[in-house]
């Protein structure tokens, strides 16, 4: 899956979640899980697309955590919705499915990026270059 896909998936999904919240009813309980829903889920989107524009591998790493942890977050808020009878399981369960398997390519990601990142910094100690303190600066 490239970078355009999943951010379609992710701007699909804050999407998807609007369109939930506002389906829920009118009531105490579901204002409250409705609007920790509603951030968790479209925050999502927002962090992904800010961790294709990472500086660094280690910034593209921390902000896939982020999107790692809002959708992490936007499932336990649809199963307190869902066990607590204000969402119906059929409403919920494609989108929960859906976090899930976002959930995990997020997860694919971040390791990936920590590998590519732990191999260049390996191969980059192992260079035939000296890293010393009196070596002679490069000429421009």
């Amino acid at each position: 899956m490239n970078n355009e896909n999943l951010k379609q998936r992710t701007r699909k999904f804050a999407l998807d979640v609007i369109k939930l919240v506002e389906a829920l009813p009118n009531d105490r309980v579901s204002n409250v899980l409705g609007n920790q829903l509603l951030r968790s889920g479209t925050s999502v989107a927002a962090n992904y697309r800010s961790a294709t524009r990472a500086k660094s591998p280690a910034d593209f790493i921390a902000k896939m955590g982020i999107v790692e942890e809002e959708f992490d977050e936007s499932f336990l808020w649809m199963d307190l919705l869902e066990a607590s009878g204000r969402l119906q399981s059929t409403k919920a369960q494609a989108l929960i499915k859906e976090a899930g398997e976002l959930t995990a390519i997020s997860v694919a990601s971040i390791r990936t990026a920590r590998r590519t990142a732990s191999i260049s910094r390996t191969s980059s100690r192992t260079s035939t270059v000296p890293r010393s303190a009196l070596r002679a600066p490069r000429s421009t």
